[in-house]
Parts: C-alpha cells; sequence; structure tokens
C-alpha cells in the first residue's frame, strides 16, 4: 500500500487528480482555516470563548479528502472535520456562533464548543465519544444503498478510535453487507497524550482494511493533491455500488489536542519542529507556484483579505446575545408537559442572571 500508488481491490489503482480549480480553491480553504484557528485560539487564551479544537498542520488531511465528495454526500466527523462545512458553504458567522454558544447558533448554543453541524451542509455534529460516529456512518450508508440513491458517506476518525470497539463493528458490518461508506482515518501520530505506536502493532492502520475484506489505502495526508486522488478514487467506487474503503492520512497534530491540552508534557518538541517542515499549505502552495497557478503577490493579498474575512466574522458573532431563556424548553417535547410548563413559568419570573464578559471570565 504505498502512498504513490493506491492498492483498491487488491490491484493498483491510479489516484483521481485534481484540476487546477479544485487546488486553487482547496488552497484558499486550507488557508482560511488555518488563519481562523489562529485566531480562535488566541480568542480562548483571552477568555472570549471556552474551548476551541483547532486543525493546525492536519488541513490537507481534512479539506482535502471533503473536497473529494458531491454537496449530497453526508459527513460524520471527528474533532478536526469542522472546516469541512465552511468549503461546503456553511456561512462563518453562525459557524463561530457555535462555539460562542450564542443565539446565532443552529444548535441554540446547547452543544458543546467546536461541535459545528448543520444539515445545510449534511454534516452531522461529532459526539467527544471517540468512534461513536462510525457505526452512525455506515448506518446512513445502508440506508442509501436501500433507498437506491448515489449518496456516499465519509467516516471520519483518528488514529485513537481505531482502538475502540465502534471501530471493529463499523468496519465489520460494512465489509460484510457493502454499504457506500469511505473510512478516512487522519492518523494524527496522537490520540490526545497516547501515541499511535501504543494504538497497534499492525505495520499501518489501512492494513486493518484487509481483515474487513475491503480495500484500504495509506497516504501523505500533508500531502493534498495524494489524499484528494485517494480519497475520490474511493468515493467514486462506493458510488458505483463497490463497497466501502478504509484510507489512512498519515499527518501530524502541530498544536494541543485542544485548548485544554499541554502536549509539551507527554511529547518531544523536536518531533514538532520536524513535522512543521512538512506544513500542508506550505507543500500546497509550492505545488500551485510550480505550476504556474499562483503568485507570492496572490498569496499576500489573500492572506490579508482572509484576515480580514475572519475577524469581520468574529466580530459580528461576538456581539450577539445568548439564546432566549425560554428556548431552554424547545425541541423536547411536541406537546410540552405540565411540570415543564410549570418549570417554564418559574423561570420566566425569575430575573436573567448577567452575563460575565470577557474580562470578568479572564479574571
Amino acid at each position: 500500500m504505498s502512498a504513490t500508488q493506491p492498492q483498491l481491490n487488491g490491484a493498483a489503482h491510479a489516484p483521481v487528480a485534481p484540476s487546477n480549480d479544485t487546488l486553487l480553491r482547496l488552497y484558499r480553504e486550507m488557508l482560511r482555516l488555518r488563519t481562523l484557528d489562529e485566531r480562535m485560539m488566541t480568542l480562548q487564551r483571552q477568555g472570549r470563548v471556552g474551548f476551541y479544537g483547532a486543525c493546525t498542520g492536519q488541513e490537507a488531511a481534512t479539506l482535502a479528502s471533503a473536497i473529494a465528495l458531491e454537496p449530497q454526500d453526508w459527513i460524520f466527523p471527528a474533532l478536526r472535520e469542522a472546516g469541512a462545512m465552511l468549503m461546503r458553504g456553511f456561512p462563518l458567522v453562525p459557524y463561530l456562533c457555535q462555539v460562542f454558544g450564542n443565539e446565532g447558533d443552529e444548535t441554540k448554543g446547547r452543544q458543546m464548543p467546536s461541535h459545528m453541524a448543520s444539515k445545510s451542509v449534511n454534516q452531522v455534529s461529532w459526539g467527544s465519544c471517540i468512534g461513536t460516529q462510525l457505526p452512525q456512518a455506515v448506518g446512513a450508508a445502508m440506508a442509501a444503498r436501500i433507498k437506491g440513491d448515489k449518496t456516499v458517506i465519509a467516516a471520519y476518525m483518528g488514529d485513537g478510535a481505531t482502538s475502540e470497539g465502534d471501530f471493529h463493528v463499523a468496519m465489520n458490518f460494512a465489509g460484510v453487507f457493502k454499504p457506500p461508506v469511505v473510512f478516512i482515518c487522519q492518523n494524527n501520530h496522537w490520540a490526545i497524550s497516547v501515541p499511535s505506536s501504543k494504538q497497534t502493532a499492525s505495520e499501518s492502520i489501512a492494513i486493518k482494511a484487509v481483515a474487513y475484506g475491503m480495500p484500504g489505502v495509506k497516504v501523505d495526508g500533508n500531502d493534498a493533491v495524494a489524499v484528494y486522488g485517494a480519497v475520490k478514487a474511493a468515493v467514486d467506487r462506493a458510488r458505483r455500488g463497490e463497497g466501502p474503503s478504509l484510507v489512512e492520512c498519515e499527518t501530524y497534530r502541530i498544536g494541543a489536542h485542544s485548548s485544554s491540552d499541554d502536549p509539551t508534557r507527554y511529547r518531544d518538541e523536536r518531533e514538532v519542529d520536524a513535522w512543521k517542515k512538512r506544513d500542508p499549505i506550505e507543500h500546497l502552495k509550492r505545488v500551485i507556484t510550480e505550476q504556474k497557478l499562483w503568485t507570492e503577490a496572490q498569496d499576500a493579498d489573500l492572506r490579508a483579505k482572509l484576515l480580514d474575512e475572519v475577524n469581520a466574522a468574529i466580530a459580528e458573532a461576538e456581539k450577539k446575545n445568548d439564546p432566549a431563556r425560554e428556548t431552554l424548553f424547545d425541541d423536547v417535547y411536541a406537546v410540552m408537559p405540565w411540570n415543564l410548563r410549570e418549570q417554564k413559568a418559574e423561570m420566566l419570573a425569575a430575573p436573567p442572571v448577567p452575563r460575565p464578559d470577557a474580562k470578568t471570565i479572564a479574571g
């Protein structure tokens, strides 16, 4: 299973090459996500949001795989695939409102931060419980097969999820019944503080596909062209009715697992420095520059525009109010029972608690 010659269906299968327009769009989206993550981590340190999970260093594995999907396809994400929503057309302001948990959030501020989801772009919320999305993704793929439509389901996971029973259940069921699902593993070498060497004794994660009767391929997850090629081939295969595949994208989590984590306590910074030299954004920039699709002047202009776009969206999202208190009782029962009606009335009779400002939160 070579990074340059994916093995699908037991034979060499040429990866699908992205168009120039796809490469340029992908570069912009990767750079926007990096800009957004840097700003949001700063806001978290300032106490303006409570939690954030960045994708830094994994933008190619996330976005080059997602761009290989069609709009009707569904994404069942893990922690670092939220940015795919933006690439698929979800507006930046409500995306940020989910992190702030305010009235601009489609999920009404009820979900944990960095758990973005929207039916408008066919992306469900990840569940924090590692690996639970995998059997759910297979179920959605079975529904697509039964309905006879051409929808493909992308089931994302980290390397740590392959140690969960849900991984076995999902892979085994998919291998037997062959629904249109593509398993995409972002092997970033660290499941919070547990290295991938302690997750498996296999030579790769991709090779696990063999035991479940499906093709597997391992690619350089920091090479956007390689990721796109392998995932697009697997997606096309699934859409033709040829069953599931597993694509392992070997990448690296440059930053902390989340804003709550201190990676200096468990990993060597020399390892981080080595992977920084393989930055997926810089790699794609070299590709489009060498192909005469991009210039340094265009790059400087894009970076400035993206920073303005992100800052403007943050300013708009941050000024929105908290969700109305009474929405706490919505979406639970079709007809509200008497005990909840009483609780709602009691809550509305009490004065609202003032919202603390960022200075108060930060102490």
